[in-house]
Formats: C-alpha cells, structure tokens, sequence
C-alpha cells in the first residue's frame, strides 16, 4: 500500500516505529561516506603492478625517453592504447597529464578568453555566454561554468539522454549558447546511456548553433559496465558524417581504471580543434608525464587488457550495487521514492517525494552517514523540485555500505511519513 493512503492512525503508528528505529540507528554512532565515487582500497589495488614495471627503462617503443622534455601530445602508444575507449583514430587525440576534469576546465577556459579560432572567436566576448547543462547532472561540470562566469541552462534527462527537444529550442533560440556537457554512458549520476537517436541529434546540432558552439563529450564511464558491454556510439565518428566534427570535443581518462591520482587523461577531437587548442597548452607545459604513459602501456599492453582489468572492478563494485538496490525493494510500493536501476558506472541516482531531499540528506548525517548535497547534481546547486540524492557505493565495505543503506531506508521512509502526516 501507499504510503499516502495508510489511515491516519496507522501512519501514526509507523511515525512511532520510524522515530524509534532512527534513534536506535543513533546510537550506533557511525562514519561512512558515500558523497563521491571514489574507487575501494580492493579496486586501487589491482593497479600495483605500475609501481616499478618499468624497471629502469623509460624508452618507448617509438624511441622516445620519456624522462625528458617534450611530446606536447603524448605518446603515441598511449593514443593507441586509450583511442578505442572514445571511439576515435588515435590521430584525433590528445594524451595529457593524470585529471581529465583538468582537460575540460582548460579546454572551456581556452575557449571562453581566448577563443577556439583566435581571440575574435572568444565566449567572453558574448557578455554572458550560456552552456546546457542536462540535470541532473556532473556537479564539476557545474562548477567549472560557474567559476569562470558562464551562465548555466538545464534541460532535463530522460532515459535516453538530454530532452533533445529541449536542447534544440534553447540552440535555435538563443545565440549566446556556446555549448553543452555530456556523459554519454552511465551518466552520472542516472546511469543512463545516451540512445543512438540522441548521439545523431547532438552530431546534427551544431548547424544550429555558432562556429563556437561545443560539445563537451565527458566519456568518463566508457569501460565502467557492471554486467555486459554496452555500446555507445560514438559523437565524433557520427559528427564527420554530419560534417560538424568541429564542434565535438570528447574526454576520458584512467581516474576509475587505475589510479585515480595517478592515472592518464585524454581528450580527441578534430585535427583543426587539436591544432588550435594544442598552440594554447605549449604556453602552460612543456609536455605531459610520459613515464605514466609508458607505465599505463607496459601495465595493460593493448585495449584487451584494459578489458580484462575493468571486469575485475566489475567483480568488485557488482555485490555493492546489488546491495544497494535489494535494500531499496524494500519500499517498492509505498511511493516514498524512485531509483535508477544503473547497469554500469558509479552511482545510482535516488529520488525522494518532491521537497524532501534536502530534509533526507540531513537525516542521515544526524545518523552518521554523509551523502553528496541535495542539489549538487543541478546547476548552481538548485534542484527545482529538491528531490534528487546521489548515492556513492563504491567506497565502503559491503558491511558499511548495508549500515550506510539501513541508514539511508530509514531516513527516507521517516521523512515521506513526516510529511504526509503534515498534510492531514
């Protein structure tokens, strides 16, 4: 039965129970943390073997000493390696230090002060310019466009990616719009994968808009599948048919594969847009950290291995995600929520009744549990309707996590209840 149709006594009743649970759960005294997807000690772990596997030879195989100067644009190999998880030629890439978040926010800022075709070319010079931002959504995407000024403009998801409706009428409308960020597979933090349909809309979309106007392609979760591979196609390849290749910049990087902070990040794009942006990057570094190249290719030697490695995280973070989901069954029916169902990534996304997220968020760090900000997932930090939590499995044990989940159930059933008896 619904929650909202239980008698007033009976809803009364629960309220007693719930209360009481939640001052139990209290006394537990707990610190768990699923604010962001951070990978586990056991999945870290199974990256070791790049400390010391170059055993003093830091010669790649194209001849380069990797210890010096130089290769503003990586190794060739690491282009190799990486290409097929963005779906393009290694010719179109660009292998960089260790944070993609790092790419994306120079990339925005080279666009937005300097200009993607020369200083004429500039978002600054709009006044205000404007970016989509499907929500809900990647909270440093968020950040990145609130700190240098840029305006944000959310569109909602659906479950098949951004409401392309939505997304057309804001571009044709509105010639401030400079771009739009994506997280084309297992989107954080819905877990949905964009639809075929979706990446050909977004590969014809730029006809609409400004020679300026970019798609910020963040493929963070490319090789991120719990159970079986899903396929994504890929914007870039669909973009040169449409013959707006121009437009697309993709991102990627090892943060979730190997080390997080010591991983390799990566970005592609048009020849024209690498020429472009790579005369801006040669004034910041002189070239990447090589060594951490050749280390990720003698690590996994070719894309298989990359394969092969990510079905080991899959072994690990697979029993989290099935436990997170059994524990929220258990208010299938009482309409106090609705939750993702993810098949990959890292999060899985949890809706409470309108308004009450913010109370649920606050509920469970009274009980020791901290969960990312109501709103973090939408632009400026403003969920509309405050229902939108984000939960994190993949840092703690499986026993934290299950206290973390008694925890989160408890919180979210006490505060529909709260609710509901507030309007009888």
């Amino acid at each position: 039965m619904l929650l909202s149709e239980y008698p007033a006594s009976e809803l009364m009743l629960l309220h007693k129970r719930l209360r009481e649970q939640y001052e139990q759960l209290k006394l537990s005294k707990v610190s768990l943390n699923l604010v962001r997807g951070i990978p586990s000690f056991e999945q870290v772990a199974l990256s070791e073997r790049l400390d010391g596997i170059l055993n003093g030879d830091y010669q790649s195989l194209s001849g380069i000493d990797t210890r010096n100067y130089g290769g503003l644009d990586g190794l060739i190999e690491a282009k190799r390696l990486f290409a097929p998880m963005l779906g393009v030629s290694p010719d179109d890439m660009l292998v960089a230090g260790n944070s993609s978040l790092a790419l994306m926010f120079e990339y925005v800022n080279f666009a937005h002060f300097i200009g993607v075709s020369g200083p004429g070319s500039a978002w600054s010079l709009l006044g205000r310019p404007r970016f989509i931002c499907p929500a809900p959504g990647y909270d440093r995407h968020f950040y990145i466009c609130e700190h240098l000024g840029i305006e944000m403009l959310p569109v909602p998801m659906t479950d098949a990616g951004p409401d392309m409706q939505k997304v057309t009428e804001l571009v044709e409308s509105d010639p401030s719009i400079v771009g739009i960020w994506c997280v084309p597979k297992y989107s954080n933090p819905t877990g949905v994968c964009y639809s075929a349909e979706v990446v050909n809309q977004l590969a014809e979309l730029p006809r609409l808009a400004g020679n300026t106007f970019r798609i910020m392609w963040d493929n963070a979760y490319s090789m991120h599948d719990l159970e079986s591979e899903t396929q994504v196609n890929s914007l870039l390849a669909e973009a040169r048919r449409s013959n707006t290749q121009n437009a697309v910049v993709a991102f990627g990087s090892s943060s979730k594969i190997t080390l997080p902070g010591a991983a390799v990040a990566f970005m592609a794009a048009s020849r024209q847009n690498l020429r472009a942006f790579k005369q801006h990057l040669q004034i910041i570094t002189i070239g990447p950290d090589k060594i951490n190249q050749l280390r990720h290719v003698r690590f996994f030697r070719d894309f298989d291995g990359i394969r092969r490695h990510m079905a080991k995280h899959a072994q690990i973070l697979r029993p989290k995600f099935r436990l997170v989901l059994d524990k929220l069954s258990s208010i299938n029916g009482l309409g106090a929520g609705e939750w993702s169902h993810p098949k990959g990534g890292y999060f899985v996304s949890f809706n409470t009744l309108p308004g009450l997220a913010r109370t649920v968020v606050k509920l469970c760090a009274e009980l020791g549990v901290a969960l990312t900000p109501a709103g973090a997932t939408f632009p400026y930090g403003i969920d509309p309707d405050d229902r939108n939590i984000r939960i994190a499995p993949s840092f703690p044990t499986l026993k934290d996590l299950e206290t973390a989940m008694d925890a989160f159930i408890c919180s979210v059933k006490l505060a529909t209840v709260e609710q509901l008896l507030s309007t009888r």
